[in-house]
């Protein structure tokens, strides 16, 4: 018989249910359409495109161009490592694939989604200004830069200000909330496609949006957690938001005024 008693059989299917998930759900259910895959079949093509296409190109590399920090593209080319060499054990049911490699792998996964969630590293290529097709595709990303336009070209600038709430998330995370003056629902208003900030964590106030030690960010989501530093508590969290779009960015609307946060 091929399985000599119930507990090789159980330990066949646990070590092979990536694969039986993954051919019913390419069989039965829907496809996984989300940024980053979760099938371990699917991530692995995934991980190992998307890194390889942050480091092409020189002298300036896509991860430059598309805005990612050099600590931000050499942790996701230390995932797509770490993933490399499981994958390999993974790909040999006979010998080396085991369940703790598979939760090794799912864990990455788990890993990879958590690093974009905090540092909204596929948001960010989503709104940027010098985004293509082919990062689009390389990044699983629908929306923004292959979204379909039907309206005409904004032609007035914005002139809403943007209304932020914020949250503690502890560790440094500070969740913000982005709505406009007519609804307390966050959302990205009118014709923006993104909120842009200018902030600094200290003790000491810029005096204006136009300080050079502040950074600069944006969001193409209304909700969105920023970490500022898990050294950062008792600190301030000093920011300024305004409406932007990244394809007409001469339409921005007006900086807001200054808001602080405690860090905890």
């Amino acid at each position: 018989m091929l399985f000599q008693n119930r507990f090789l059989y159980l330990q066949y299917v646990l070590l092979n249910l990536n694969d039986i998930i993954t051919h019913n759900t390419h069989s039965t259910a829907m496809p996984d359409r989300s940024r980053i895959p979760r099938l371990i079949s699917t991530f692995n093509s995934y991980i190992g495109n998307t890194s390889a296409h942050l480091a092409a190109n020189s002298p300036e590399n896509n991860a430059t161009r598309l805005g990612l920090t050099e600590a931000e593209a050499a942790r996701w080319a230390e995932l797509a490592a770490e993933w490399k060499s499981l994958y390999l054990l993974y790909s040999d049911k006979t010998n080396s694939r085991t369940i703790s490699v598979k939760d090794n792998l799912l864990h990455i996964i788990d890993k990879v989604v958590m690093f974009d969630r905090t540092n909204h590293i596929l948001d960010r290529i989503a709104s940027s200004g010098r985004a293509t097709i082919e990062d689009a595709g390389v990044f699983r990303i629908k929306k923004g830069i292959t979204a379909k336009k039907n309206h005409s070209k904004p032609q007035v600038p914005i002139s809403e200000s943007v209304f932020a709430a914020f949250r503690q998330l502890g560790g440094g995370m500070m969740q913000v909330r982005c709505h406009s003056s007519s609804s307390n629902r966050a959302a990205i208003f009118g014709n923006a496609d993104c909120v842009q900030f200018l902030y600094c964590v200290g003790d000491i106030p810029p005096t204006s949006a136009g300080d050079t030690g502040l950074s600069k960010d944006l969001s193409s989501k209304a909700i969105f957690v920023l970490p500022t530093g898990a050294g950062s508590s008792g600190k301030y969290l000093y920011i300024y938001f305004r409406w932007f779009n990244t394809r007409h960015p001469l339409l921005a609307g007006p900086w807001s005024g200054l808001q602080r946060a405690l860090i905890l």
